[in-house]
Parts: C-alpha cells; sequence; structure tokens
C-alpha cells in the first residue's frame, strides 16, 4: 500500500447535548482531537429543493489510526471539521494488515 499523503489539519468533532433549562437540549458539537488527514474526492450530486439546491460530495478521508478506546479515533456519526468545511462520517475501516491508517466514508453538504 502506498503512504497517504497527511496534508489537510482536520479536527473530529462530536455531537453532544446539554439541558437547556427550559426542560429541552441544547446541540452542541465538542472537538475530540485533531488528525492530519489525506482527502480524495468521490462522485457528487445535485438535489433540487423548494427555492434551493443542495450539493452532496462523498469523500474518502485516510488518517492516522488511534486505540480503540481513543475518544480521537473517528467513528460513524461524528464529522470532521477543516478549512471552513464539514464532514459527516458514515462509515470508518482500518487500511491493510497492520491497521496503521484509517479510511473514513464521508460526505460534505452545501446548500446554494
Amino acid at each position: 500500500m502506498k503512504r497517504p499523503q497527511l496534508n489537510r489539519h482536520l479536527f473530529l468533532e462530536e455531537l453532544t447535548q446539554s439541558p437547556d433549562g427550559s426542560g429541552g437540549y441544547l446541540k452542541n458539537w465538542s472537538v475530540l482531537g485533531a488528525h492530519w488527514a489525506e482527502i480524495k474526492a468521490g462522485t457528487g450530486r445535485e438535489m433540487a429543493a423548494p427555492s434551493t439546491a443542495i450539493s452532496r460530495v462523498t469523500y474518502k478521508i485516510t488518517v492516522r489510526a488511534a486505540p480503540m478506546a481513543s475518544d480521537a479515533r473517528p467513528k460513524a456519526g461524528q464529522r470532521f471539521r477543516g478549512q471552513g468545511r464539514l464532514y459527516t462520517i458514515n462509515a470508518v475501516a482500518e487500511v491493510g494488515p497492520e491497521g496503521r491508517y484509517l479510511t473514513c466514508q464521508a460526505i460534505e453538504e452545501n446548500v446554494t
């Protein structure tokens, strides 16, 4: 396997909830760790909605592996943030027999 070019700095974030004082919850994104990543664009498409359009692009994001018990290990439902962009993680898999890297299948959505 060719070694990935980890040249993009991303923050791993997880959705958290805290009481709002009125019986409900506030949703916030908490930073779990920072990663250097290789980002490769996949396919994209545009979906039409009333008076707007949504662009969806898939990405393969490769990062160094973190231990299974580590909060810094990406998992589905979390997101990466970097350079003003957000990537929602759908799936995570180890790369190669040594498991030195993780590949995250992610989606970026933009409303236009």
